[in-house]
């Protein structure tokens, strides 16, 4: 069995693209909805947990949270944008209304020397400071960090554009480490899935339909099978798995 990483959908329009880069570390991944059951997530096993974006606010809309299971399981987590401010809210730290909207390119300053952000930096002012082409879409940010996190990177109009608690591998960023505008973004998830939480990197797209068949030949055996067809691309792509 491959290394797993869960990702938790929130409600983004790029969730599918943090999957993509994911895949690209040679990672197996997993999207799945945000209120998926503690018992689903302990089931999943995964090596890591990715938090998604959304439209939503944390202080607005209470049940866009992620499941307790998500900070039980022991394993390292990423939040993105509004990952980030789940993350905050969740575990102690405040959110609230940005006077300043972001959505855009930006220019981000990285602080702590993180393991997330060790070396990766895009350029370096004549301060010494690395710093990182992002893009960012958000209206809320954390105003306060949680209890035993540290700051991770930050603009002038977002303080708090980063954090890392390192002793529980929790880390989060306000920007979008998945589309192509963070010229670093896939070094970053690179970082997280096969670093921090030390996933092989043994997973190749190429093989998944070879993979498929032989879990279901497994599962199934020589009994048969009665599958419900909508025409749709998964009850397609199911039924052609299945057929062969």
């Amino acid at each position: 069995m491959h290394d797993k990483i869960l990702i938790l959908d929130f409600g983004s329009q790029v969730t599918q693209l943090i999957a993509r880069r994911v895949r690209e570390a040679h990672v197996y991944c997993e999207i799945h909805p945000n209120d998926v059951s503690d018992d689903f997530i302990k089931s999943f096993a995964p090596k890591g947990i990715i938090l998604s974006g959304s439209h939503a606010s944390t202080y607005e809309d209470h049940e866009l949270r992620a499941p307790q299971a998500v900070w039980d399981l022991g394993v390292p987590v990423l939040g993105i944008c509004y990952g980030m401010q789940t993350m905050a809210v969740q575990l102690g730290g405040e959110v609230s209304w940005s006077d300043t909207r972001e959505f855009g390119y930006a220019e981000v300053r990285a602080h702590g020397h993180t393991k997330l952000l060790d070396g990766i930096a895009d350029f370096t002012t004549p301060e010494g400071h690395g710093m990182l082409k992002v893009w960012m879409s958000h209206g809320d940010k954390v105003t306060k960090l949680p209890e035993g996190f540290k700051l991770l990177a930050s603009t002038p109009s977002c303080p708090i554009a980063g954090m890392a608690n390192e002793d529980k591998g929790y880390y989060a960023v306000q920007f979008h480490p998945e589309v192509t505008h963070t010229v670093q973004g896939q070094a970053m998830l690179n970082r997280f899935v096969r670093e921090i939480a030390g996933c092989q990197g043994d997973w190749i797209m190429g093989n998944y339909i070879e993979e498929a068949v032989a879990r279901i030949r497994e599962q199934v055996g020589d009994e048969e099978v009665i599958l419900g067809l909508s025409g749709g691309v998964d009850s397609s792509v199911a039924a052609a798995l299945i057929h062969r």
